[in-house]
């Protein structure tokens, strides 16, 4: 054999086909390319971290993704590789002496070839994915390993809480991980053991087994066995999270059912797992298929059937009774879960009839009354303060409050921030160089308007002037920065970024910068250059002459995303918002510390949660939380971002909370203590909106505190939809920050609002009166690192289930269909103007609910914007409208409210033209006073006419209705010449449509 067998090893290379070299230098050199591609990815990852001094944290993260990686490929490569391993070592040897095993036999030497190929790949390639798995739960591991006790039990096995939160998910891991690398690796074993031979079909019946065979499947299904008893064990405590009773956690079934029997049939497969060591043993298999099978018909007797029949003959008879402990500690695990354990509730029997006088107790409220609307007045920004059209503002502006002359005002605000896709060259080098950044902030008084209906500014224009100390107003870090900008130049060097355009007639026309600060990692060597070229896959980064040794770049530039990056332990709120704080522009950002595995605690999906008319209409300004389930959330850090060099700030603001407290002990470091902000930070500091809508989401049911009750579900609430939204939208009414001193408050504080109405019925039916009005005490006070002691207060306004108090969305029908306001708002609509209803605010004042809503009137035109015209108002059935919010106050409460609003004394200009600006009012002089008052006493008379109109109708007197008419043309023309602009916007059109309509109204009456 071997004289016949050399020739031919000796041909062999002779045959075996040449391997290109230049093949061999391409494929290399592509393997590299990806390499390197790969390495500039974690390379540029590093140079961020470094640049924000947060390297610990891209050490911590990828050193554990990389053990979990590592751990969870051992856990299941291993086993797979033994089980091949054996199965190949103790193969028998033998003579097929039937067909069957002579094909068997051609099978094995026709895989022989692949065989140690797939004895390394197959375990390889399973071990990857496992390790992909493992090392997504990153997190799941630092919380176990850094775990801080709750200090407080659960009521059902008597362990600290933490043991569920931290621990219970990191046992869960492991045991998921063991399960299916001992599944793989029997299935494993088992294939092999055929294939080469270990067990083999009889000669006449059954399976024959090699004594290896019988050992190693003995031992592996033992050890599988053994695996699935502690996650049977383990799954008792998943028990106190699990949903699918009456209330999620632990119910009468669950306790006195199906727990014992969990535990019974997770001893019962610790002594099948022994029965499999010793059918390894004798092997005898019967014994333990028999036992295997019992167990199975124990566990489905014992943990199904069992617990079906006591809820249906025991439980459901008396379930209130039965189910009522269990109830209760899911209310109270809520309400503590959630934070909204120690909220106030005040029953509250509102009055609706407004008196002269009522709201003299509520004067400060009412002067504090914000009537611009954050989510309309966004095109009257742009229009009056965009200054050039590569600025913008957001969809939806920022409510804050300023210290202005010892006077707290409630602030509308946002920054002026550049709008790259508006720069009119989009060349490389004006988009990576040029327009780096926006300038500046504009605010504006909430509670007043200007006599043309805009905005009343306290800070504006470029360069900044207003009520505002000087500050740093270059905004290189915003919510619609460039995904890049290139700065930074030698001191000598000319500025090329442009900074803010000038009207100088001498120069450029614009004023150009540099920026100074440490604000992205180094472009200033060609390796970096090339690094980030491939980074973005831009090639200008490397090649362009624009860069130079002081060269930096700017990227993960949107406050949010930034935090996110940095902090991935943390949910981040959908609303950062801007503050000028000690000379800078700060973006001031919410973060929440969550769980899954609280016991008892209801889970809430924050992204439904946190969804509302405002995310859907502005989505590129406020988002919602993602798309996760928690049953635990705490607002346990407040963090800042410098809108200048993008510096990130993170201060423990819940000192108390055990997640961040172990999220502290895997970052030592990263978060400071809230010792350390400022007073004036302090003073911006407000309650979490997204927050607040998940706690408000689950007060709708969880006010209701006794399991009795709760079980009835008769008390149960809802969140009105937005009347302002078409009705089919179905989105949920936002919350609104203002100020407000709620029924037992000592004073007014900034504070964030929602309201309540009855849950909808099984009909699908739901009345829309008031059932309550939550607020969040939002003033955190401002004195440096102390917190205003009511600062997060909750406080529930509860009314009674048989009020006749409107909801917003009956208070908003109220205003379309009163007459008197439709006729005015038709005089409102002259030509091409259109009127837009701004938020409804819902106020506890004066004894009863206040309802305000501003209406702004927008002109027709592609540059047209809104202005506030009048204001809507209404006291149980009593509605007021006028142009100002003072003057509406006084005719719900008998021709004097006893307070005067923020718009006290405002002089109204009566038309809806827009255009103006506060310089031109200036420049005016005083007037415009008479024509206005001309103006507003012919519209009066012109509804008057109405009126009247409308009666003679009804009473069948043609000639009455035919003088009204007459008054009517005249009381138009009147007010045509007051204001010549209500003719250009169509008054001929308007003089008819007011006669019109109370024909049309004694036609549907007479019928």
């Amino acid at each position: 054999m071997s004289t016949s067998s050399s020739p031919t090893s000796a041909r062999m290379p002779a045959n075996r086909p040449r391997r290109s070299p230049l093949l061999l230098t391409l494929v290399s050199v592509a393997i590299l390319l990806i390499a390197f591609i790969a390495f500039t990815q974690v390379y540029t990852e590093v140079l961020w971290f470094r640049q924000i001094d947060a390297s610990q944290v891209f050490r911590t993260v990828w050193l554990t993704r990389g053990l979990t990686f590592l751990g969870g490929f051992i856990v299941m490569a291993v086993p797979v590789w033994i089980s091949l391993h054996l199965a190949y070592r103790h193969r028998p040897v033998y003579a097929p002496t039937t067909p069957r095993q002579e094909n068997l036999d051609r099978y094995r030497e026709a895989i022989e070839p692949l065989r140690r190929v797939a004895t390394i790949a197959i375990p390889a390639v399973m071990g990857v994915l496992a390790g992909i798995t493992a090392s997504a739960n990153w997190n799941t591991v630092l919380e176990w390993i850094n775990s801080t006790s709750f200090g407080s039990k659960d009521p059902q096995f008597g362990l600290d809480k933490s043991f569920f939160v931290f621990v219970l998910p990191g046992l869960r891991l492991i045991g998921n991980q063991l399960g299916m690398a001992l599944l793989m690796a029997l299935i494993a074993a088992l294939v092999a053991h055929y294939l080469f031979g270990g067990i083999r079909p009889g000669e006449q019946k059954g399976v024959i087994l090699t004594k290896a065979a019988q050992w190693q499947l003995g031992i592996t299904v033992a050890a599988l066995v053994i695996v699935q008893a502690g996650r049977l064990w383990l799954s008792r405590y998943d028990r106190l999270t699990a949903a699918g009773g009456i209330v999620p956690g632990v119910t009468y079934v669950d306790d006195h059912a199906a727990l014992p029997a969990m535990a019974i049939v997770a001893i019962a497969a610790v002594l099948v797992a022994l029965l499999f060591v010793y059918t390894a043993w004798k092997g005898n298999w019967r014994i333990s298929i028999i036992a295997t099978l019992t167990l199975i018909v124990l566990g489905g007797v014992s943990i199904i059937a069992y617990p079906a029949l006591i809820q249906q003959f025991q439980v459901n008879p008396s379930q209130q009774s039965k189910e009522s402990d269990y109830i209760q500690h899911n209310i109270d695990a809520t309400r503590d879960a959630f934070d909204f354990d120690d909220i106030d509730v005040t029953p509250y029997e509102p009055s609706t009839t407004g008196k002269k006088g009522d709201l003299r107790k509520d004067a400060e409220t009412a002067a504090s009354i914000r009537l611009l609307d954050p989510n309309l007045v966004s095109d009257t920004f742009r229009q009056l303060q965009q200054v050039r059209p590569y600025y913008s503002f957001p969809q939806k502006l920022d409510v804050d409050r300023y210290n202005i002359d010892g006077d707290m005002r409630d602030t509308v605000i946002s920054v002026r921030e550049l709008a790259p896709s508006s720069v009119n060259n989009q060349s490389w080098f004006n988009r990576a160089i040029v327009y780096t950044h926006g300038f500046g902030v504009v605010a504006a008084n909430g509670n007043q308007r200007n006599p043309d209906g805009e905005p009343l500014f306290m800070e504006s224009d470029i360069p900044p002037k207003g009520d505002f100390p000087d500050y740093e107003p270059r905004v290189y870090f915003g919510e619609s920065s460039p995904d890049y900008s290139i700065v930074g130049a030698p001191k000598d060097a000319t500025p090329r970024e442009l900074d803010y355009p000038s009207d100088e007639k001498s120069g450029s026309g614009q004023v150009n910068n540099t920026f100074t600060g440490e604000g992205g990692p180094s472009v200033g060597n060609v390796f970096n250059r090339l690094a980030y070229a491939l980074k973005f896959q831009d090639e200008q980064i490397l090649l362009s002459d624009a860069l130079n040794e002081e060269s930096q770049i700017l990227y993960e530039r949107h406050p949010r995303e930034r935090v996110e990056k940095l902090a991935p332990f943390l949910k981040v709120d959908g609303d950062p918002y801007p503050a000028v704080v000690d000379g800078k522009i700060k973006w001031i950002l919410d973060g929440y510390t969550t769980a899954e595995d609280y016991p008892y605690s209801t889970p809430q999906p924050l992204q439904q949660a946190t969804e509302d008319s405002t995310t859907a209409a502005a989505p590129n300004s406020v988002a919602t939380l993602p798309d996760d389930e928690v049953n635990y959330i705490r607002n346990s850090v407040k963090i800042t971002v410098d809108a200048y060099d993008g510096s990130v700030d993170m201060y423990q603001w819940d000192k108390e909370d055990p997640v961040l407290k172990t999220w502290m002990k895997v970052f030592p470091g990263l978060i400071k203590s809230s010792s350390e902000m400022s007073g004036d930070l302090m003073s911006h500091v407000r309650y979490p909106e997204d927050m607040f809508k998940v706690q408000r989401d689950l007060l709708a049911k969880y006010h209701v505190t006794s399991a009795s009750e709760f079980y009835s579900g008769q008390d149960f609430w809802t969140l009105p939809t937005d009347p302002t939204t078409k009705a089919s939208s179905g989105l949920t009414q936002p919350p609104f920050y203002m100020t407000l001193q709620m029924p037992g408050q000592q004073s007014p504080s900034f504070s964030l609002t929602s309201s309540y109405i009855p849950a909808r019925s099984s009909e699908g039916q739901s009345r829309n009166n008031l059932t309550g009005f939550l607020s969040a005490d939002a003033d955190a006070g401002n004195k440096k690192g102390e917190t205003a002691e009511g600062y997060g207060k909750l406080r529930l306004l509860q009314l009674p289930r048989n009020t006749t108090v409107p909801g917003p969305g009956q208070a908003q029908n109220n205003f379309n269909t009163a007459p008197d306001v439709q006729r005015s708002l038709n005089l409102l609509r002259q030509g091409e103007s259109e009127v837009e209803n701004g938020n409804l605010l819902t106020l506890p004042i004066g004894g009863g609910l206040l309802y305000v809503q501003p209406v702004y009137v927008r002109s027709a035109g592609e540059t047209s914007y809104p202005l506030l015209q009048h204001v809507l108002v209404a006291f149980g059935e009593d509605i007021g409208f006028a142009p100002t919010l003072d003057e509406a106050l006084d005719q719900v409460f008998g021709g004097d409210s006893g307070a005067k609003a923020g718009d006290a004394g405002t002089e109204d200009s009566g038309n809806g033209e827009s255009g103006s600006s506060p310089a031109d009012d200036e420049d005016s002089g005083s007037g415009g006073g008479s024509s206005d008052k001309a103006l507003n006493d012919a519209l009066q008379e012109a509804k008057k006419a109405m009126e009247d109109s409308d009666a003679a109708l009804k009473d069948g007197d043609f000639a009455e209705y035919g003088k009204a008419q007459d008054r009517l043309k005249n009381a138009l023309e009147d007010a045509v010449a007051a204001d010549p602009s209500i003719a250009e916007d169509g008054a001929g059109d308007g003089a008819s449509a007011p006669a019109s309509e109370p024909a049309d109204e004694g036609g549907d009456s007479g019928n």
